[in-house]
């Protein structure tokens, strides 16, 4: 197996439906816009799915919060807006604050856990250090990459090859082997994240 094919035995969150909504939150700088494209052209190019994007920024470019909102379905999509998002990521706490009650009922949570506190968060959540694991390569601002390539092993909702290609193909020219290394940290750290769960949890069964 390949540093890009899926473990065969890794727990998924859930099924994947015929289409899912995603908001994607931060602030500016943190290259939020270019994860909601680089998720959007996997799922089209790679997994031959139809795609939305909608972006938002704040009054500042740089600093103020800002979202990507993508819709990703098996047939057409009629209205490109999330309103109630089956997954949402946030990278900031000002887009947790703002995202949160929006969330599904029995959506999916991803947090980067050194900028977000989910307080009073009933249900469970998924938690990387994406900036700080960035900083430790030398490149803070591959913290979105970091959290795509985490993002693709927790929820599944693009084949972890198509993500894997989009990344290559969006970053600038030089900067695609760091950034694939990137992905592979996020990636690896859900899948380590994953078999820690799974075993916790026929452990609890097995008592």
């Amino acid at each position: 197996m390949n540093a890009y094919e899926e473990p065969k035995t890794m727990t998924r969150v859930k099924e994947q439906p015929p289409r899912q909504e995603i908001t994607i939150t931060g602030f500016g700088g943190q290259g939020i816009v270019l994860a909601g494209r680089i998720l959007g052209k996997a799922a089209v190019l790679g997994d031959h799915k139809q795609s939305t994007l909608v972006q938002s920024y704040g009054p500042e470019a740089r600093g103020g919060a800002c979202s990507a909102q993508v819709i990703i379905s098996e047939g057409p999509i009629h209205y490109p807006y999330v309103r109630h998002p089956d997954i949402l990521v946030s990278m900031s706490q000002t887009g947790f604050d703002k995202f949160i009650d929006q969330l599904k009922e029995g959506g999916t949570l991803l947090i980067d856990q050194d900028l977000v506190q989910p307080q009073s968060i009933e249900g469970d959540f998924f938690s990387i250090p994406s900036t700080r694991i960035a900083e430790e390569l030398g490149r803070k601002m591959m913290a979105n990459i970091i959290m795509l390539g985490f993002f693709t092993a927790i929820t599944g909702a693009v084949s972890v090859k198509a993500a894997r290609d989009s990344v290559v193909s969006s970053v600038p020219k030089g900067t695609e082997e760091m950034n694939s290394k990137a992905f592979n940290k996020g990636y690896d750290y859900a899948v380590a994240l994953l078999k820690g769960r799974e075993k916790k949890a026929k452990g609890r069964a097995g008592a």
